[in-house]
């Protein structure tokens, strides 16, 4: 799906100017994002968590193409929440949705690094989505 929803007001976020590091705990795999280089797809705002897990192949589940019509791309910011964009309205609506919400939770989506500070990231096991399309 990708794109954007038109019911609900942007998210305001500050890209990342400099390289950093997003860890994917259970995946066991460390990506370097290279501001450079974002977007890597379609879904999520760009830079988002979303957007770099599309990017490193990890599989994160997004029913609704990244536009926060949904919860399926939670995701858990173990270390780095500080250097995210403030949630919205509308993503802690869906987050109201979302089976094993803490404190920080976010939607992949929507949650933006600044580049600040590396960031760990856990995508419950209940979200992780093994069934993937081959590259085009």
């Amino acid at each position: 799906m990708g794109g954007k929803n038109p019911y609900i007001e942007d998210a305001k976020y500050t890209p990342a100017t400099k390289k950093y590091k997003v860890t994917f705990i259970k995946e066991g795999k460390t990506v370097e994002v290279d501001p450079a280089k974002i977007p890597y797809s379609h879904d999520g705002l760009p830079g988002s968590i979303l957007d770099i897990s599309q990017g490193a192949h990890m599989g994160l589940d997004h029913a609704c193409g990244g536009v926060v019509a949904c919860s399926t791309c939670h995701v858990i910011v173990r270390e780095g929440l500080e250097t995210c964009n403030e949630t919205t309205d509308a993503e802690l609506d869906q987050l109201d949705e979302a089976p094993g919400v803490t404190p920080k939770s976010r939607l992949g989506c929507q949650c933006v690094p600044d580049g600040t500070k590396d960031v760990v990231i856990e995508i419950p096991e209940w979200n992780k989505n093994y069934a993937k399309e081959a590259d085009h």
